[in-house]
């Protein structure tokens, strides 16, 4: 990275946002001219006072530009906050040249790209982290667009709330997707994604599709094939399925055997039909998967000690998590442990992020899964 400075973070809850502002403002007190950038994420309890919040940090500690979100949790390093009042924030040293943070778009990146065409042309592909509005039906577009059109990598989350779904970039906004560019020549990162669900059996050939309706699976009843997956226990009580079976579609083309986790929405035993979260034509793959403590665990293992064999011993310098709202103490203990495993095994670095809507790695929109960024 361009700047020696410290990335720098801070967290609190209690009842009102001025007084865990001023808290997290005072653990902020050595930022220095070199802190360009915030992240500012929120739970729900404060999301109709993001925009308020966002000034204040810029009047306490001189950082201009801010970037964040509202979650149904927020986390830090160590520590997770649910059902609860409660900010993170962490400031980035970064040079002017290094990044670029861009507003709300809804329908359309033009925005972005015809704004920022001169600087996307001087520098390495970006790592774009973005937030966006789950309630916008082209975010999957926006998504893959912003991925080929500055050739770069995205990161992020969807915002998870139960009231306000603002977005933070310089401004506020809502409905679109915002966030902000990084030159990875000038803010190198490494990038992990884990999954919550693991697969049960193997892949199977759609052979026969409806939008969002599995009607046959290699050539049989969708529901014939989903009931040998499964198991005879499950396959006598399909209400007991629920929350715990789901969908998982390979991703085209990876070596990683990576997939995106949908939900299932339905059965039909009289036409053996079985309806899922997203829309898929004959020829696709897919498979069934397990989503349980164990599998979660197991994988995030996996994901951090990929990370630390990418990383060099004490150059994490900070770092981003982006997690599912179904993951956190409804999948790994109330104790803060998901994020406990993080500084376990990568150590002790600031770290903030928020439990989403829907998880961003590269160009895909992911479902129970955990991402996770350092910065280097």
């Amino acid at each position: 990275m361009s700047n020696s400075a410290p990335f720098i973070s801070a967290h609190g809850s209690g009842p009102d946002w001025q007084s865990v502002a001023q808290d997290c403002a005072v653990q902020l007190k050595a930022a220095g001219p070199e802190h360009r950038l915030g992240f500012l994420y929120v739970t729900d309890h404060f999301s109709a006072e993001l925009s308020h919040i966002s000034n204040f940090f810029k009047d306490m500690i001189g950082v201009d530009h801010w970037v964040g979100t509202v979650g149904l949790g927020v986390c830090t390093t160590s520590k997770e906050y649910f059902d609860e009042p409660a900010m993170v924030v962490m400031i980035v040293p970064a040079r002017e040249s290094a990044f670029r943070v861009f507003g709300s778009v809804t329908d359309s990146i033009t925005a972005i790209t015809d704004k920022h065409a001169s600087w996307l042309s001087n520098i390495l592909s970006p790592l774009t982290v973005v937030h966006g509005d789950p309630r916008n039906q082209k975010i999957n577009d926006l998504i893959e667009e912003i991925s080929s059109e500055t050739e770069g990598f995205l990161v992020g989350g969807l915002t998870a709330s139960q009231q306000n779904f603002f977005q933070l970039a310089d401004d506020l906004s809502e409905g679109g997707l915002s966030g902000a560019m990084f030159a990875l020549d000038e803010i190198p990162v490494q990038v992990g994604v884990t999954q919550g669900c693991s697969p049960i059996g193997s892949p199977h050939r759609i052979t026969a599709a409806d939008q969002n309706l599995l009607i046959e699976l290699d050539g049989k009843p969708a529901l014939d094939v989903f009931k040998e997956d499964v198991g005879e226990v499950l396959a006598r009580d399909l209400q007991r399925a629920a929350g715990y079976i789901f969908v998982a579609l390979p991703v085209t083309g990876s070596d990683t055997g990576d997939y995106l986790v949908r939900n299932l929405v339905g059965v039909d035993s009289e036409t053996g039909v079985v309806a899922i979260g997203d829309y898929v034509t004959a020829g696709d793959q897919v498979m069934f998967c397990r989503r349980d403590h164990e599998s979660a665990i197991a994988d995030m293992k996996r994901m951090l000690n990929d990370i630390k064999s990418r990383t060099e011993i004490g150059a994490i310098r900070g770092g981003l998590y982006f997690s599912c709202c179904a993951r956190g103490p409804n999948q790994f203990g109330s104790d803060s442990e998901e994020l406990k495993m993080i500084t376990s095994e990568l150590g002790d670095f600031p770290l903030v992020g928020f439990f989403a809507n829907g998880e961003i790695s590269n160009n895909r929109l992911y479902g129970y899964t955990g991402v996770l960024t350092v910065f280097l």
